[in-house]
């Protein structure tokens, strides 16, 4: 039965994925500035573990870009791993990091898998997609400068949604 609630609620979290982009999307550049797709994919990696976390990272932008038309089929590849990365990332540490404290255990699993995740995304860019065009500097400037209001966004917002869904019972954290 645990697994048919992770299931669903890794829908939930792929269905808000979906969503949750289009009422930023009307602020041009919205989605390089807020992220809004990152949230529930890692929400679902802190949630619901491996292999939910990794599903939800790869079907989310794969199942918004022919709905939404966002990420942009440019951004498609590169974004798509990085979310996989996030989902995959994010269940791995919340399981492995030797943390007792779970409010210390949450932060260390989402800053972790934040910044694997942007290496990710960096490193893609680099070698497969722009290879030769991509610099440190646009990499910096994509995943951390122009990111900045979304970082903090996700450093406010996640934990707080994990902690609520955690006391409201509606998940158990390991």
């Amino acid at each position: 039965m645990i697994n048919i609630k992770k299931m669903v609620t890794a829908a939930l979290f792929i269905a808000i994925g979906v969503v949750l982009p289009l009422a930023f999307h009307t602020i041009p550049n919205a989605g390089r500035i807020f992220l809004p797709m990152h949230i529930p994919v890692l929400l679902c990696g802190l949630v619901c573990g491996f292999p939910y976390g990794l599903a939800c990272g790869i079907i989310t932008p794969l199942l918004a870009n022919p709905l939404t038309g966002m990420p942009p089929a440019a951004m498609l590849p590169a974004m798509t791993v990085e979310l996989a990365a996030y989902g995959f990332i994010s269940s791995l540490l919340m399981r492995y990091t030797p943390v007792k404290d779970m409010f210390a255990r949450v932060h260390v699993s989402l800053i972790g898998a934040m910044l694997i995740g942007r290496v990710f995304f960096g490193l893609v860019n680099a070698v497969i997609f722009n290879a030769g065009e991509y610099s440190m500097q646009m990499w910096l400037t994509a995943s951390f400068v122009t990111a900045l209001p979304g970082i903090a966004i996700q450093l406010a917002v996640i934990p707080a949604v994990v902690f609520a869904l955690q006391k409201s019972k509606l998940i158990e954290l390991e």
